[in-house]
């Protein structure tokens, strides 16, 4: 009888915890984006014009903002506005390296000839005999090669449950190794803490270790 109850119990706990979860992300986010109303002259917010507050019209305004942010600067009077801007913000010591660096990891990420998070490897990590999943980043940086005597690559070790955070690490290529696992599945698995694993996983030697 306890057993049963048991396992009702956390076949419950598997549907409801999820799904509270996810409303609490979607509502903390629905809620920023509607922040952004406060863009609109007092007397053309909706709460103002209709009397009542829509949830989540905030989204569809932020949505048109990037999308027409984006045909403004696709074009080229937009493109010239944009590094007249940049070069504003180059002149400003702190504001132009967070610049500057955010800016290169986005056109990194969203480049689709880019190679950034696009492959999970294993790595030993943080000791020999102990693994743990990484993602490549980038190739090895020349000069760090040329002192280490070996081919490196770039990789990010994310932390368990929040993978936003992690370890930046410049690891020989003969010490990583490729699996089978896409982007998706990798971050299930950390942020789970290995509870959901993927089923048919496999792995493969990107090369043979010396």
């Amino acid at each position: 009888m306890m057993l049963s109850l048991r396992r009702y119990f956390f076949a419950g706990l598997l549907v409801w915890v999820p799904l509270g979860v996810t409303v609490l992300i979607v509502k903390f986010l629905v809620d920023l984006m509607d922040r952004s109303l406060v863009l609109l002259p007092m007397a053309y917010r909706p709460e103002n014009l209709l009397g009542f507050k829509i949830p989540g019209l905030g989204v569809v305004l932020t949505v048109l903002v990037v999308l027409i942010t984006g045909m403004v600067a696709a074009n080229l009077f937009g493109r010239q506005l944009v590094r007249i801007g940049e070069d504003l913000l180059a002149r400003i010591p702190l504001v132009r390296s967070i610049y500057s660096a955010v800016k290169q990891v986005l056109e990194t990420l969203f480049s689709s000839s880019g190679q950034s998070f696009r492959r999970v490897v294993l790595v030993e990590y943080p000791r020999r005999d102990m693994w743990t999943l990484a993602f490549v980043t980038g190739t090895g940086v020349t000069d760090v090669e040329n002192k280490v005597g070996s081919k490196l690559v770039n990789l990010f070790v994310p932390t368990t449950p929040n993978p936003t955070s992690g370890y930046f690490l410049m690891v020989p290529l003969d010490d990583v190794i490729d699996v089978n696992l896409s982007i998706d599945a990798g971050l299930k698995l950390i942020m789970s803490a290995g509870v959901v694993v993927p089923d048919g996983v496999a792995g493969k030697t990107a090369k043979k270790r010396k």
